[in-house]
C-alpha cells in the first residue's frame, strides 16, 4: 500500500490513457452510457466506478490513482490468502509480499486504469475457488471480466485446477453467460480500441519466455497443490492471449497482469523453504534489491510513461496566444487537451467537426480534407501537437493534408519536446516574430 502510496502525484504528470480515464469519467452518466454504446464499453464499469469516485472527490490525481492503490492492495492480500491456505503462514507473507514489490504490478498500483482492480479480481477468485464458494467465485470472477474481459481467460487456468468439480463448471458457465454480452459488444468495438497493436513482438515473446521458465523452475519442489493453482496462472492467460494476437493482434501484457500472481505463489513457496541464507548469495540478494529499488524509483517518474499529457497541455499554455489554432497530428492526440479544459478552450481546433461529447466519442470527430485544409490556411499561427519524430506516419487522408498544408505553406517557428511529443508552432512565412 505504502508502495502504491508514494506513486500517487507521480511529479505531477498523467499519461494518455489515465487522460482518458479522467475525462469520460468526468461526463454525464447519460453522455456515458452513448459513448460505452459505441466505443470502449470494455473499460465500461471502471468508468462508472471512477465517475462515482469523483461525484465524491474531486481529489486529483490522488482521486484517479488510489483505487488502484487499494485494488493493488487488496490483490496482494489475496496472493498471501492463497499461500496460506496451500503452503502456510511463512509461504503466505512472502508470497503477498513478492507480488507487491514487481515492478508491473507497482506501476499499475499508481495508475488511473482497471488492471490493478482486474488482478483484485482474479486472485480472490482464486482463493474462493480453493474455498469452493461458488456463489461467491462467480460474483467476483464476473465483476472482475466486467472491469475487463480478458479476465475472462482466468477461466482456463482455473480449469486445470477446479474442472472435476461441478460447482466450478456451473459457476464458470454462468460467467462465461454474464460476460458474454460484454464479449459480443467488445469484439464489435475491436477494431476501434485495439487496431493501434501489432503482433506480439520478439520482446513480449521473450518476456513470456523468461517468466514463464522461472516459473518452471520455482515450480520444482514447489508443494503440489499449489503449482496445480500457480503454474496455469502465469502460462495460460497471457499465453493464448499472444497465440490469439497472431491473427489478431489483442496482446498487451496488462490485459493479463493477474498472471504474475502464480509467479508470486511460486516465488513465495520457494522462498519459504529457505531456512538460512548462505554467505555467497548475499551480495546476489543485495545486488538485487538494489536493482528492485532502482527499477521501483524510475517506475515513479514520468519517464516510465509513454507520454505526459499535463506537460504537454503546460508547453501548449507557453507558447499559444489567445485564438491560436490548435491542431492534433494525429487527431487521436487530441487526448493531450482533453484532461486540460481550459487550455482547450482558449484555442481553435482547426479540424474539429464535432466534440467528443457531442460525437459520443473519445476524441471527436473531425472535418473533411478539404474543410481542414481551408481553415489551417484560414489561421495566421497552428500550434501543432505530434508524436516524436521516430513513430509512424498515419496514412489517412485527414493526416496527410495536415501535414501538407503545413509544410507547404507556412513556416515552422519552434519545435519543443516533451515527454512522448512535440508541440511547434506554425506561422505564415515572414511572421514567425
Amino acid at each position: 500500500m505504502l508502495l502504491g502510496l508514494w506513486g500517487l502525484e507521480r511529479g505531477g504528470s498523467m499519461w494518455r490513457d489515465e487522460s482518458v480515464t479522467w475525462q469520460v469519467a468526468h461526463r454525464p452518466l447519460g453522455a456515458l452510457g452513448e459513448l460505452l454504446g459505441r466505443v470502449d464499453a470494455v473499460h465500461g464499469l471502471y468508468y462508472l466506478l471512477m465517475h462515482g469516485v469523483f461525484g465524491l472527490w474531486e481529489g486529483g490525481l490522488w482521486a484517479l490513482r488510489l483505487p488502484s492503490v487499494a485494488a493493488t492492495a487488496l490483490a496482494a492480500a489475496g496472493v498471501a490468502a492463497v499461500a496460506h491456505r496451500l503452503c502456510g503462514e511463512r509461504a503466505a507473507l512472502l508470497a503477498g509480499c513478492v507480488y507487491a514489490v514487481l515492478p508491473p504490478v507497482q506501476m499499475y498500483a499508481q495508475e488511473g486504469r482497471s488492471y490493478a482492480l482486474v488482478a483484485a479480481a482474479v486472485v480472490w477468485a482464486t482463493y474462493l475457488m480453493l474455498c469452493e464458494r461458488w456463489a461467491a467465485y462467480t460474483v467476483v470472477l464476473a465483476l472482475g471480466c466486467w472491469l475487463h474481459e480478458f479476465a475472462a481467460l482466468a477461466l482456463l487456468a482455473h480449469a486445470v485446477t477446479a474442472r472435476r468439480s461441478p460447482g466450478w463448471r456451473r459457476s464458470a458457465a454462468v460467467v462465461v453467460v454474464l460476460v458474454l454480452p460484454l464479449a459480443l459488444v467488445g469484439v464489435r468495438q475491436a477494431h476501434r480500441q485495439l487496431g493501434w497493436l501489432g503482433r506480439p513482438s520478439w520482446q513480449d515473446w521473450a518476456a513470456y519466455a523468461l517468466v514463464g521458465v522461472t516459473a518452471l523452475l520455482l515450480a520444482r519442489g514447489a508443494p503440489r497443490p499449489l503449482v496445480r493453482v500457480a503454474l496455469p496462472l502465469v502460462l495460460l492467460p497471457p499465453g493464448l492471449l499472444m497465440a490469439v494476437s497472431l491473427i489478431n493482434p489483442w496482446y498487451v501484457d496488462r490485459y493479463v497482469l493477474y498472471a504474475l500472481s502464480g509467479w508470486a505463489l511460486l516465488a513465495g513457496a520457494r522462498l519459504a523453504e529457505v531456512r538460512a541464507v548462505r554467505w555467497p548469495w548475499v551480495p546476489v540478494g543485495a545486488a538485487a534489491l538494489a536493482g528492485l529499488a532502482v527499477w521501483s524509483v524510475w517506475l515513479r517518474t514520468p519517464e516510465a510513461r509513454k507520454d505526459d499529457v499535463l506537460a504537454v497541455a503546460a508547453a501548449v499554455r507557453e507558447r499559444a496566444g489567445p485564438g491560436d489554432t490548435v491542431v492534433f497530428m494525429p487527431s487521436r492526440r487530441r487526448e493531450w487537451l482533453l484532461s486540460s479544459p481550459d487550455t482547450y478552450a482558449g484555442l481553435h481546433d482547426a479540424a474539429l467537426s464535432r466534440s467528443p461529447g457531442a460525437s459520443r466519442s473519445l476524441q471527436g470527430t473531425e472535418l473533411p480534407p478539404d474543410r481542414i485544409r481551408a481553415a489551417l490556411l484560414a489561421s495566421p499561427r497552428v500550434v501543432a501537437l505530434l508524436d516524436p519524430a521516430d513513430q509512424p506516419l498515419d496514412p489517412y487522408p485527414r493526416e496527410a493534408v495536415k501535414r501538407e498544408v503545413l509544410a507547404d505553406r507556412f513556416e515552422r517557428c519552434s519545435v519543443t519536446e516533451v515527454r512522448g511529443a512535440r508541440v511547434a508552432v506554425y506561422a505564415h512565412p515572414g511572421t514567425c516574430d
